[in-house]
């Protein structure tokens, strides 16, 4: 796994590029978070909040819970790749936090999916919620259920001859809630490639090369104005092992042809 990497920095906040493979930050467990156990089997495992304590000290003490999520304003899920802001002190912590509530962020993802979501571009306007005895979120569930909204259009599509179709798909989530953007695509018949999760069992099993993909799914650009009223844009191209799966989809439908 890579290592992470600081695309920007002031003395308010950090830009940081995070690979797959890597937590943001320790989890709690138990009853909706009260205990302050940490779960054990990840007691071990390293975090993105660790990396950045670890360089930069002070964020060690900013934010509401930086015992767990020092200096986190948002996060992204373990196997996503791609661009997040980190607060450097309680104040750039507090404006970030307000930025993100009312939705003065914007993001950009990249998904790959299985399918091609029809119409072609479009927005997924439907609730979501737990589904009971679960931590897995549904459009279905009525437990907790929240508004989520997210904006999507496919930017190219792939035939690889297995009657088996492809689509990158940018997605813009106009809400926060977890695991929307994975919820959302599956909802609609498409969802990402390598989402051990919400994916049907038929097509979870997704192979590239070494038997393996990852969740195909990168934060490419975030947007926000700054305290003083500057505007911030911040991109990260997608990884090499996510541009060598569409690689080989393409590839595919080469020989299909």
């Amino acid at each position: 796994m890579n290592e992470p990497r600081v695309i920007f920095e002031n003395a308010e906040f950090l830009v940081v590029a995070k690979p797959a493979g890597l937590l943001v930050h320790r989890v709690r467990v138990g009853a909706r978070g009260r205990s302050r156990r940490i779960d054990e089997a990840r007691r071990q495992e390293p975090t993105l909040a660790d990396w950045v304590v670890a360089r930069y000290p002070e964020i060690a003490h900013v934010g509401d819970d930086p015992e767990f999520r020092p200096g986190i304003v948002h996060r992204l899920d373990k196997e996503t790749s791609g661009v997040m802001v980190i607060a450097r002190t309680a104040d750039a912590f507090a404006w970030l936090k307000r930025a993100f509530a009312s939705r003065a962020m914007t993001k950009t993802y990249l998904a790959f999916v299985h399918g091609i979501p029809s119409p072609r571009e479009g927005i997924i306007d439907r609730p979501i919620g737990i589904r009971n005895g679960s931590l897995k979120r549904s459009v279905h569930a009525t437990a907790a259920a929240k508004e989520a909204v997210t904006e999507y259009k496919v930017k190219d599509s792939f035939h690889d001859g297995r009657d088996a179709s492809y689509a990158l798909v940018e997605v813009r989530p106009r809400t926060g809630r977890t695991h929307q953007i994975r919820v959302h695509l599956a909802s609609i018949g498409n969802p990402i490639v390598g989402d051990m999760l919400y994916a049907p069992k038929s097509v979870r099993r997704e192979v590239h090369r070494d038997g393996k993909t990852r969740l195909m799914l990168h934060a490419v650009t975030l947007e926000f104005t700054g305290p003083r009223g500057e505007r911030f844009t911040f991109e990260e191209k997608p990884p090499k092992d996510f541009v060598e799966v569409i690689h080989s989809a393409k590839e595919r439908e080469k020989k299909a042809i």
